[in-house]
Formats: structure tokens, C-alpha cells, sequence
């Protein structure tokens, strides 16, 4: 992950070092020393800004969805996507395999994102019945693009945690979410047909 000339203190470099081998490695398979070695420090200086490796993970996962939250926020207001770099694709990689590591951190960032959703959701003209379930599961769809990579890149012949597949996924996605897969009849059936087994 690479950062801006004005944002290159040792802390940034640590922050970046250990987000790049956290999204290749996981959260367990990358140790503080090859943290340091990677952002050119000592492992000393490490714990000197972020205490331990669960200091710097906070740190990283704080730092990540504050910039996620930052495209989400420009999109929401703006209606247009923004520029797609080489870091914001690495930022969604990062979020993917921190929320997805099982950890109680993991867990608390999924809920951070489902309350974001809700506020986004009480700002539309979207109906549901339970806001919580719908930007929940929202949320868990739009990460099964990203937690798919492999079988995705397979079938599509390109791998999509680069650029060029990426951006076709999510063309995919835009037309998915742009067009109704019910007519206002079969879901009416289908809610109904849910209550019945709700009512058993």
C-alpha cells in the first residue's frame, strides 16, 4: 500500500508495511519483526507507536474504513464513482481479509459497516421491513465478490483483484443492483410464502 510524499513518517510506513502483509498473509501469519523489516524500521519503533501487533491491526482497520467511509460519503452525496486506483482495490482487499479472519475485531468492524448502511439506508427511499437484515445481508453480498476471488478470476478468465477484472466484477454488480430480478408479483408470493414458514 503505498502512501503520499506528505504522509511517509515512520508511522505511515509502518501502517502501510503492515497492511500489505496483512492482505497477503493474514492477520496471524505476519509477524511484527517482518513488519518492521518491511516499513524499514526496528521492531522497537513498532511498539513504540502502535504498542503490539493487535495495536497496529486496530490502527490499520481504523485507518482503512475511515477511507472507505470517505468514497462511501463522496458516492452517497455525489451519485458518481470516484477514481478506482491500485489503493483503493487494496484497501477492499485488506477490509475483506481483516473482517474475515474470525476475529472479535473482525466482527465489530462487520457491525460498524452494517450501522453506517442504516444511516445510509434511512437517508433513501429504499423500503424494507428490517433495515438491520437488509444492509446486513447487502454488506455480505457485496463481500462475496471480494471473498470469491479465485473461483470469480477462474470462471472469468482474469483475476479480479486486479484492475481490469476487478472493474468488470463490479460493472457486473451495477447492472445487477440497476434492474429488478422480481417482478413486484413474485416478491409479494415470495414474502408471503416466508411469513407462512415464519408462522409454523
Amino acid at each position: 500500500m503505498s502512501s503520499t510524499a506528505s504522509d511517509l513518517t515512520a508511522r505511515a510506513r509502518i501502517r502501510d508495511a503492515a497492511i500489505a502483509l496483512f492482505t497477503e498473509r493474514g492477520i496471524a501469519g505476519a509477524t511484527v519483526r517482518d513488519i518492521a523489516q518491511a516499513a524499514g524500521v526496528s521492531s522497537g519503533l513498532l511498539r513504540h507507536h502502535f504498542g503490539s501487533k493487535e495495536g497496529l491491526r486496530d490502527a490499520c482497520d481504523e485507518w482503512a474504513l475511515a477511507r472507505v467511509a470517505e468514497l462511501q460519503i463522496r458516492f452517497t452525496e455525489s451519485q458518481a464513482i470516484g477514481p478506482i486506483t491500485p489503493e483503493v482495490v487494496g484497501m477492499q482487499q485488506y477490509l475483506v481479509r481483516s473482517l474475515m479472519d474470525g476475529s472479535p475485531r473482525g466482527l465489530a468492524m462487520f457491525a460498524q459497516t452494517a450501522a453506517r448502511g442504516e444511516d445510509w439506508l434511512a437517508s433513501t427511499d429504499l423500503k424494507t421491513e428490517d433495515a438491520r437484515a437488509f444492509v446486513a445481508v447487502l454488506g455480505a453480498m457485496k463481500l462475496g465478490m471480494f471473498l470469491m476471488r479465485d473461483q470469480l478470476s477462474s470462471v472469468l478468465g482474469e483475476d479480479t483483484g486486479e484492475l481490469p477484472g476487478y472493474l468488470r466484477v463490479l460493472r457486473a454488480s451495477v447492472e445487477i443492483f440497476s434492474q429488478p430480478l422480481l417482478t413486484p408479483e413474485q416478491a409479494d408470493l415470495a414474502r408471503k410464502t416466508l411469513d407462512r414458514h415464519g408462522n409454523l
